[in-house]
C-alpha cells in the first residue's frame, strides 16, 4: 500500500513538469512569433518612411550627399571661372602681339617702300645727271664760218651726223665719279666758260682692281670670307674712304639693305658693288 502510494505521487511529480515544460515552450514561441510581428512592423513602418522621405537614416545619408554635391558644384564652377580667366589672359595677350606685328609690319612694309622710292628717286636723279653730263660734252657748238652758195653741178651736203647725242648706260663707278666731278663744278672757284677745257671731267674713270667674293645664300651675306647676317653692326666703306656706321637690317636675294646709325636712313648694296669694290663691309661692335 505504502509502495503503490509512492508510485502514485511519482506520477503526479513526473506529469506537472511535463505540463510545466510543454507550457514553457509555448510561451517561447509566443514570444518569438511577438518578436518576429515587431520586427517586420518596424520594417515596414522604415520602408513608408523611407518611401515618404521621412526616414532618419535617409535623410542623414542625403544630407551628405547633397554636401558632397554642393562641393563639387563649388568645385567646377571656380575650375570654370580659373580657365576663363586663363583664356581672356591669352586672349589679350595674342591680340596685344597680333596688333603689335601689324603695326611693326607696316612700319617695315612703309619704310622699305619708302626706301625703294627714294632710291628710285636717286637712280632717276643720277640717269638725268648722266645725260646732262652727255649732253654738254657732245654739245657743239655751229660753226661760224659763211656758207657759200651751192652750184648747181655741186653734190647735196650730207647733214654731219656727229652733232647728234648719244645714249648709252654708264656703271656705277662713272656714275658716281660725274656726281663728284659735278660737286667739284659746283663748288665756288674762278669763273669756267663752258667751251673751255677745265669744264670737262679730266679725270679718268677708275676701275677697282680688286674685285670681292660676294654671294648670299639663306638669308645670310658672304663676303670676304666672312658671313653677314641681319642685325650686324658694320662699317660700311665707300670709294671715296667716307666709313658709315650702319647695321644690316634685310637680306635680299641680290642686295641688302642697312640702316644708317647716325638718322636711321636705308640704303640699298647690291651685289655688284660689293664684288667690284664700290663698297666695302668692316665688321664692327654692336656696341
Amino acid at each position: 500500500m505504502r509502495h503503490y502510494t509512492c508510485n502514485i505521487k511519482c506520477n503526479t511529480e513526473d506529469a506537472s513538469e511535463t505540463d510545466l515544460a510543454k507550457h514553457d515552450d509555448d510561451d517561447y514561441v509566443e514570444i518569438k512569433e511577438q518578436m518576429y510581428q515587431d520586427k517586420l512592423a518596424s520594417l515596414k513602418r522604415q520602408l513608408q518612411q523611407l518611401q515618404e522621405g521621412s526616414l532618419q537614416e535617409y535623410q542623414k545619408r542625403m544630407k551628405k550627399l547633397d554636401q558632397q554635391y554642393k562641393e563639387r558644384l563649388r568645385n567646377a564652377d571656380l575650375f570654370l571661372q580659373l580657365e576663363t580667366e586663363q583664356v581672356e589672359r591669352n586672349y589679350i595677350k595674342e591680340k596685344k602681339a597680333a596688333v603689335k606685328e601689324f603695326d611693326d609690319k607696316k612700319v617695315e612694309l612703309k619704310e622699305n617702300l619708302i626706301a625703294e622710292l627714294e632710291e628710285k628717286k636717286k637712280m632717276i636723279e643720277n640717269e638725268k645727271v648722266t645725260m646732262e653730263l652727255t649732253g654738254d660734252s657732245m654739245e657743239m657748238k655751229p660753226n661760224t664760218t659763211r656758207k657759200l652758195r651751192r652750184r648747181p653741178n655741186d653734190p647735196v651736203p650730207i647733214p654731219d651726223k656727229r652733232r647728234k647725242p648719244l645714249n648709252y648706260l654708264l656703271t656705277d663707278e662713272q656714275i658716281m665719279e660725274d656726281l663728284r666731278m659735278l660737286n667739284k663744278l659746283k663748288s665756288p672757284k674762278r669763273p669756267v666758260s663752258p667751251s673751255s677745257p677745265e669744264h670737262l671731267p679730266t679725270t679718268p674713270v677708275e676701275i677697282p682692281s680688286q674685285r670681292y667674293e660676294a654671294r648670299i645664300e639663306e638669308g645670310k651675306l658672304y663676303y670676304d670670307k666672312r658671313w653677314y647676317h641681319k642685325s650686324q653692326a658694320i662699317y660700311l666703306e665707300s670709294k671715296d674712304n667716307t666709313k658709315i656706321s650702319c647695321v644690316i637690317c634685310s637680306v635680299g636675294t641680290n642686295e641688302i639693305w642697312v640702316r644708317k646709325t647716325s638718322d636711321s636712313t636705308k640704303m640699298r648694296i647690291y651685289l655688284g658693288q660689293l664684288q667690284r669694290g664700290a663698297f666695302v663691309i668692316r665688321r664692327r661692335s654692336a656696341a
